[in-house]
């Protein structure tokens, strides 16, 4: 049967940066309960996907230092190059199929224990670590940034170095970064915080030192806190709040950095529900206006079922 013209437009190759993928179907990071104790799973699993049409496949997070180690999840990490092949597994099964393989960089900052590694977390402030262990995190000195910057550009190498296609830098959901941009978490009285142009510098920071590695060949992506860290219960009685406007201004400055913007909000529970329940498109509100700021390709999610609700997403 052929297909309605109609829907031509999901499947229309979109160049990210260096890169292009296929079609529309992108499928964004998201955890699997694999990681490194089941690479050959994770790889299959991923590789699915792909087989399934998807244009765009990534990984779970990926951390990039011993000071972000969430055990006793099982994540991925990017530690050194001895974690290069279980992730390159992924990639080229990724790339069997035709879709563009994707990793998520990540580092925990105070929302992680390091109850294996024994580091201390760090973050923008000091403050307990994680809701279920009595640890305490440190700030982040001058220094300790410029190690960050420098795991984040090792870990961009390796990526890269395993095949991955787009490289992401995360930033949002109460970890390192987030812990950065958040008004709410960083009084740091340095170039890193206070107005909003300090707050973003690091993320700013690491976009462009990951472009720098890795530009030529694999794409940069951002994920992206859309709604500042409001509830939903906030945002539906209250509309606009300042946090959201903070996020608008921060997304202004950095609009043209990246290659993607990955849209999400900080409570991604609703999204999770069965789409029998959730509406779809439940982010367009906030993939609205990010789209109206950045010219850059824009990803996010919504229980999508419906093409013609895609096809007028686009």
């Amino acid at each position: 049967m052929a297909r309605n013209p109609y829907f031509d437009i999901l499947f229309e190759p979109v160049k990210i940066g260096p890169v292009t993928t296929k079609n529309r179907f992108y499928q964004v990071p998201h955890s699997a309960a694999m990681g490194y104790k089941m690479p050959n799973s994770h790889a299959g699993m991923r590789a699915i996907k792909a087989e399934g049409g998807w244009g765009v496949v990534c990984t779970d997070i990926v951390s990039i230092h011993p000071t972000s180690d969430d055990a006793p999840y099982p994540y991925l990490t990017l530690w050194d190059d001895a974690d290069i092949a279980a992730l390159a597994l992924v990639a080229e099964k990724v790339h069997e199929h035709g879709a563009l393989a994707g990793i998520e960089l990540w580092h925990g900052g105070s929302s992680v224990a390091n109850l294996f590694s024994r580091e201390a977390p760090i973050g923008a402030e000091s403050g307990r670590a994680t809701y279920n262990d009595p640890v305490q995190s440190r700030i982040a000195t001058k220094s300790d940034i410029k190690e960050i910057r420098r795991w984040y550009v090792n870990a961009a190498k390796r990526a890269k170095i395993a095949g991955f296609d787009i490289i992401y830098v995360y930033a949002t959901h109460d970890y390192l970064i987030h812990s950065f941009l958040s008004s709410q978490r960083n009084f740091r009285p340095d170039e890193y915080g206070g107005s909003v142009e300090n707050r973003v510098r690091l993320l700013r920071e690491l976009i462009e030192d990951v472009k720098n590695v890795v530009g030529d060949r694999c794409a940069v992506a951002v994920r992206f806190c859309a709604d500042g860290g409001v509830s939903r219960h906030n945002l539906l009685n209250e509309g606009v709040t300042p946090q959201i406007e903070e996020q608008k201004e921060m997304l202004s400055i950095l609009a043209e950095l990246p290659d993607l913007w990955d849209v999400n909000v900080s409570d991604y529970s609703f999204e999770m529900g069965s789409s029998r329940f959730v509406k779809e498109a439940s982010l367009e509100n906030f993939v609205s206006y990010v789209k109206s700021i950045t010219s850059k390709p824009v990803a996010s999610i919504g229980r999508f079922t419906s093409p013609n609700i895609m096809v007028e997403q686009v």
